[in-house]
């Protein structure tokens, strides 16, 4: 064994950044034949529930006097917008190509929805996998499982009352057959769009979402039937029903800290990912190396705040997700990644609005939306804007508090082909009018929750990102998250230091017209 002074967590990012020195050494042609599927399969005749035929938004309730219907149909749109599919496109080359609610890297959808029945009017108790292509649920074991879960995740107070849960798993060969190693970021982004969605439709629906980040991963594992060697669970929610009183819960600790490993052998590229995820489980609920106070929920709010910056304030009306929240829903099912953007400018105001949707959850409260939802904590989390093209808006690189509500300008210069190069080389990050950078201090993270923090920040970003993602759509702007870009080069532009490790990317701008 070799000592190592960095954890797992800044080593795997390390390991995993593209350098543009090394980055076509790296270039592989894909392995068309092995090509995953992105859908799990039962093979042996089990009990399916069907849910396309609750979807409509016209049913007529009243002919259901026990309002099992009703249920049935905010459970059927509670998974459609969240995981469900949206889209089909047809291709030159073998099978057609599914577009789903919540966005994927490669559209490889490494996630699989399981959910999780303590027996309710409508679901028997047990385990359920949730067929995307079908939107119908599997009911693989039908014994009561809601001890087992609640002792998985240390008999969390989410789980007390609740009767629904959702767990969300990865097959990572998905995601690992293109991506290698690097995918585990990508499969954790992809996590956490889908988990902004369940935020999201849950609201929809009149459930709330009560996040669970801390649990034995191997309990959970073992519980759902999952093999530890090729898939994983990473996140789960407590789903509770805000009809029934009794499990309308505070929020609680979203995020436990797992250990720090420092001692680990050299790893080879293709294993260093399944081996980061195992260092990184939970076996227990103490862990000895973290004494720093979870879930803080406040930021630093004089981080870059510099005497000499242009502050220019945000605050501004929230977006009117309309009646009933229709718009929210029609964005959800239209949501698609931008290809090209025309290289024009967005307005002040756009930018204002994408950025007060994805932080000041608080002011949309009175929509219906929740005004505080879980996250894993994002205190954790910066947000820098690399501003190209907005109009009243000099060109450089601001720090955006949320607290605040301000962008402080860190970096004079308009970047546009700095971004360009460092985006891969994609036009995307040349036309964008605006891209929002996500990063985190790495060690400090991994201080608070051990190499588990990894995961935490990841989930977050994709979170927020999903959040960017639906307001753009809504204001017709164009969105595109960027998961590959060269790291090092991240930090140069925005002038942070190299511990501050780029979780994420998302860029912003006005598509081009075909």
């Amino acid at each position: 064994m070799t000592n190592s002074k960095k954890s797992l967590a800044p080593h795997y990012h390390q390991r995993t950044k593209y350098d543009p020195n090394t980055i076509a050494a790296k270039n592989r042609s894909l392995d068309w034949d092995n090509q995953p599927s992105t859908n799990k399969k039962y093979r042996i005749s089990l009990n399916v529930f069907e849910l396309k035929p609750y979807l409509s938004d016209n049913l007529d309730l009243s002919v259901d006097p026990d309002l099992n219907l009703r249920e049935w149909k905010r459970l059927s749109q509670l998974l459609f917008y969240s995981y469900g599919i949206t889209a089909k496109i047809n291709t030159a080359y073998g099978e057609p190509i599914y577009l789903r609610s919540a966005p994927s890297a490669g559209g490889l959808y490494p996630a699989e929805v399981y959910l999780i029945s303590r027996g309710t009017k409508i679901l028997p108790p047990g385990l359920y996998n949730y067929q995307v292509p079908t939107h119908s649920l599997v009911h693989f074991w039908d014994s009561d499982v809601w001890q087992d879960l609640q002792t998985a995740c240390f008999d969390r107070l989410a789980l007390a009352n609740t009767e629904l849960a959702i767990a969300v798993t990865s097959v990572f060969y998905r995601s690992v057959w293109r991506y290698e190693d690097r995918a585990y970021r990508r499969i954790l982004l992809d996590t956490g769009h889908l988990l902004g969605n369940i935020e999201l439709a849950g609201a929809l629906n009149n459930y709330r979402p009560h996040a669970i980040g801390g649990f034995n991963d191997e309990a959970m594992n073992s519980l759902l039937y999952l093999d530890p060697e090729l898939e994983a669970t990473l996140a789960i929610a407590a789903i509770a029903d805000l009809e029934d009183p009794e499990q309308d819960l505070p929020r609680s600790i979203t995020a436990l800290p797992s250990e720090i490993v420092t001692d680990y052998p050299a790893i080879p590229d293709g294993e260093l990912l399944s081996y980061f995820h195992r260092a990184s489980q939970i076996k227990s609920l103490k862990s000895p190396n973290s004494s720093v106070e979870l879930n803080s929920e406040k930021g630093i709010e004089d981080k870059y705040n510099f005497p000499f910056c242009l502050k220019i304030a945000t605050p501004t009306n929230p977006i009117d997700w309309e009646e009933n929240l229709f718009g929210l829903k029609r964005t959800i099912l239209k949501r698609r990644s931008t290809r090209a953007y025309s290289g024009k400018n967005l307005t002040m105001a756009e930018l204002k609005a994408l950025l007060h949707f994805t932080y000041q959850s608080q002011d949309y409260v009175y929509q219906g939306l929740d005004d505080s939802p879980d996250y894993f904590d994002l205190s954790l989390i910066e947000t820098f804007v690399a501003v190209s093209g907005v109009e009243d808006l000099e060109a450089g690189c601001y720090y955006y508090a949320p607290e605040a509500e301000e962008l402080r300008q860190v970096r004079f210069k308009n970047f546009r082909k700095e971004l360009h190069f460092l985006c891969l080389g994609q036009n995307l990050g040349k036309d964008a009018a605006a891209i929002v950078f996500h990063t985190a201090d790495l060690e400090q993270a991994v201080r608070k929750y051990g190499d588990r923090a990894y995961r935490y920040l990841h989930l977050d970003a994709g979170h927020l990102g999903q959040r960017l993602n639906l307001a753009a759509i809504y204001l017709g702007l164009g969105v595109s998250g960027i998961g590959g870009f060269f790291d090092d080069l991240v930090n140069e532009v925005l002038g942070i230091p190299e511990r501050e490790a780029v979780i994420y990317i998302t860029t912003l701008g006005r598509p081009r017209s075909r």
